[in-house]
């Protein structure tokens, strides 16, 4: 004998089971969203990591040759002028196309978890809108 159904109340456990259900299935939905931003995320700070280095390295090889190339400045011959601020204007622009790509990543970085922010704000108001 079935309770749920002389009493009525099938079609209400049903509807609330299949509820249930289908909140799981955006539950398992979300975390597999966050997942995959938190690895999209984490390459990100890996590249903010190796770009830093990268900055923090050229930097020191910049500011020594342009200060080296400041002291050849003072030597009589002309091209060596010439050559050591054509190496010093080289590391330079290395240093500063280094910094453009940290910037960038940086930038990058600040939107994480957009997706995962998106959907779970849809899904509040949904809930909002149904209450």
């Amino acid at each position: 004998m079935n309770w749920l159904s002389l009493l009525g109340l099938e079609a209400f456990v049903l509807r609330w089971r299949a509820a249930a259900i289908e909140g799981a299935m955006a539950v398992e939905d979300r975390a597999e969203l966050a997942r995959l931003e938190w690895q999209d995320q984490k390459r990100r700070l890996r590249q903010i990591l190796l770009l830093t280095i990268a900055v923090a390295a050229l930097t020191v090889v910049a500011l020594t040759l342009l200060s080296a190339a400041l002291l050849v400045q003072f030597w009589e011959t002309p091209h060596r002028i010439l050559v050591a601020w054509l190496v010093a204007g080289t590391w330079l622009v290395a240093w500063a196309a280094a910094l453009a790509a940290l910037m960038h990543v940086a930038r990058q970085a600040g939107n994480a978890f957009a997706l995962t922010r998106k959907e779970l704000a849809q899904d509040w108001r949904e809930i909002k809108e149904q209450l």
